[in-house]
């Protein structure tokens, strides 16, 4: 059985106000004992799902969330210390016209669209062990 794929709800991804960032982030990604902090985030929905694969747990917890454009620097580099390295895991966020894909250590950022640089991106996951049916972040 393949996992299913999850993306942002239609109404969340094609309406961007320019301030707000928008993405998801699976709980268990994180390394145990981590703390994401210093950049406000506003849960939009709180989601329990059967989806993991590979090493990760089958059962996950997804936060989708808002946050102010300004901060995408910040909860870039934030989620890239407080993921875990083991198991595949990104999160990933968008603003009205940027793709940012974060992994344990890495930081990818594209324009909507951009195929190029989104290959890029999915080769890197590929190598860390994401499965094909987790190559799914929204454009």
């Amino acid at each position: 059985m393949t996992a299913p794929t999850y993306r942002l709800p239609t109404s969340s991804r094609g309406d961007y106000n320019h301030a707000v960032l928008r993405g998801a982030i699976v709980g268990e990604s994180l390394r145990v004992g981590t703390v994401v902090e210093g950049v406000p985030l506003v849960v939009r929905r709180l989601e329990r799902v059967d989806a993991g694969a590979a090493e990760q747990p089958p059962q996950w917890t997804l936060l989708w969330f808002e946050a102010a454009d300004s901060d995408a620097d910040r909860l870039a580099a934030t989620l890239s210390e407080a993921l875990d390295s083991v198991g595949g895991w990104y999160a990933d966020f968008h603003s009205n016209s940027e793709v940012t894909v974060v992994f344990s250590g890495r930081v990818f950022r594209y324009p909507h669209g951009d195929r190029g640089e989104r290959a890029k991106v999915e080769e890197y996951a590929r190598s860390l062990g994401v499965p094909e049916t987790q190559l799914d972040w929204a454009e």
